[in-house]
């Protein structure tokens, strides 16, 4: 039995991409990406926005590369590069009038029965509920809620301080859970 490869830290790849190992940032893109790409496409709502400001994150983020004072703490750093970018972004988009687009539309297959199409009128009715929360509000419920982070994290990646970050996961919970009450009584 042979032994496992070890995966580099994110302070290793940053010190290596820093020394001109390329490649290595293409190891620190592949370790974010899924994970930065779902937080976009719910915070912007459109696929196609989620991906340019995920890219333009990406690029910015290797060409400031040097500006990243705490290289083990980079996957932070980066979320709060995508955070800026989903906050204009999205309020480009809000002007454009944009409709919210379910992050998993185009992965979603056709029901297969009751019980699958139940659970994708929950999933659409959820998506919707999001989209109509204020960006701050419907920013602090992902970071908290589908991206788990802890107040402390979400406070270093959005720059608000952890009372109102709680406060404003508090009122989104509130939010969505009148927006889905009505939602499932209509």
């Amino acid at each position: 039995m042979g032994i496992g490869k070890v995966e580099s830290s994110d302070a290793e790849l940053v010190g290596r991409v820093r020394a001109g190992d390329i490649s290595a940032y293409g190891a620190l893109v592949a370790r974010y990406r899924d994970r930065l790409g779902r937080y976009a496409v719910h915070m912007i709502g459109d696929r196609e926005d989620a991906e340019e400001a995920l890219q333009d994150s990406f690029v910015r983020a290797y060409r400031s590369l040097g500006r990243c004072t705490d290289p083990a703490r980079f996957g932070a750093w980066l979320y709060g590069i995508l955070v800026n970018r989903c906050r204009t972004t999205g309020a480009r988009a809000a002007r454009r009038r944009r409709v919210f687009v379910a992050a998993d539309e185009f992965d979603r297959a056709t029901p297969n029965g009751p019980d699958e199409l139940e659970r994708l009128e929950w999933a659409d009715l959820v998506e919707r509920a999001l989209a109509r929360l204020g960006p701050e509000h419907r920013e602090a419920f992902l970071l908290k809620h589908v991206e788990d982070l802890e107040y402390e994290e979400m406070a270093e990646v959005t720059g608000a301080g952890v009372s109102a970050l709680k406060m404003r996961v508090k009122r989104a919970r509130e939010q969505l859970q009148k927006l889905l009450t009505e939602a499932r009584h209509v």
